[in-house]
């Protein structure tokens, strides 16, 4: 159940205990909520016809992946609905697909189920419409950051395993949450993600998982100019995130929201004053990571490893 209590400016501290296996919903690490939503049968159908288009050409996935600068697993998240397409993916798969017009056509009509656990649902609508995400994380990585072999790893890894269906509808999820990760956006929402190098070197789901893991890491890093991405290294005498994992949110009218959380439990923040304290734990924990250029070196030396 979800409970709030107000303070004397108004705003609501939300206290959240829901059923969560391992990280609570869709929120920045990589455990389920349960009552996760399915793909939605608009992305479902979308990606029917991506297919048919993409055969129809008499392209594989790999050859299409190539003309429009997608990789092959982003090409087969779309076709199977678990990913939402950006403008930038159909604007490229048209030409390339015949220039039916249907991609363009069919993109806004486009929505995700609307099945999100009940307690997470606050948070989820601010993170959609946020300017900024900043993300701290010790304990994996962070949702918008995983490959769809990654979630599925970390699904299979926190008890109790869930059934192969209720696996699908939680993957398609948190794929489809990283469209907000796309430089089209108006106005594109800007990211930092803070990751405990620890995280990376577990190589969680395999050595194949992770190499992949690496190169998906380097290609949004690189190519997404509103994402900035520091490692915490694994000595770090003096640390400010002992404390746990921490995700904060900044809306359109600039008001500050926290959401942090632990076993079967979460918390959403909006009192001023709490938020004020997490927001100087997170610039302290900027200053103790490595750089972004750093981090990047370190991420590149640690996939030449594997």
């Amino acid at each position: 159940m979800a409970y709030g209590n107000t303070d004397n400016n108004g705003e609501v501290n939300v206290e959240v205990n829901g059923e969560v296996n391992g990280e609570g919903g869709e929120v920045g690490g990589g455990g389920f909520a349960c009552g996760e939503p399915e793909a939605s049968a608009s992305l479902r159908a979308f990606g029917a016809v991506l297919q048919a288009l993409r055969e129809h050409a008499g392209f594989s996935r790999e050859e299409l992946a190539e003309i429009v600068r997608f990789s092959k697993h982003t090409i087969a998240s779309i076709e199977q609905g678990r990913r939402m397409p950006d403008d930038e993916f159909v604007a490229r798969a048209e030409p390339a697909l015949g220039n039916t017009g249907a991609l363009r056509r069919a993109l806004p009509h486009l929505t995700r189920q609307p099945g999100l656990a009940r307690w997470f649902r606050r948070w989820a609508r601010l993170e959609a419409e946020a300017i900024s995400l900043y993300t701290y994380e010790c304990r994996l990585v962070p949702g918008l950051l995983q490959t769809e072999a990654y979630a599925r790893a970390v699904s299979l890894s926190v008890p109790p395993v869930p059934d192969a269906v209720t696996l699908d509808q939680r993957v398609s999820a948190r794929l489809a949450r990283q469209e907000l990760m796309s430089v089209k956006r108006k106005p594109p929402t800007a990211f930092s993600f803070i990751v405990e190098q620890a995280v990376l070197e577990r190589h969680t789901g395999g050595e194949d998982v992770t190499r992949e893991l690496f190169d998906h890491l380097l290609e949004v890093i690189e190519g997404n100019w509103n994402v900035e991405f520091q490692l915490m290294p694994l000595r770090q005498p003096v640390h400010a995130g002992l404390d746990g994992p921490l995700m904060l949110a900044e809306t359109t009218d600039n008001r500050w929201y926290v959401y942090s959380e632990g076993q079967k439990n979460g918390r959403l923040i909006a009192d001023a004053k709490e938020i004020s304290v997490l927001q100087q734990r997170y610039a302290k924990l900027r200053s103790q990571a490595l750089t972004p250029a750093d981090s990047l070196g370190l991420l590149k030396r640690m996939r030449g490893a594997l």
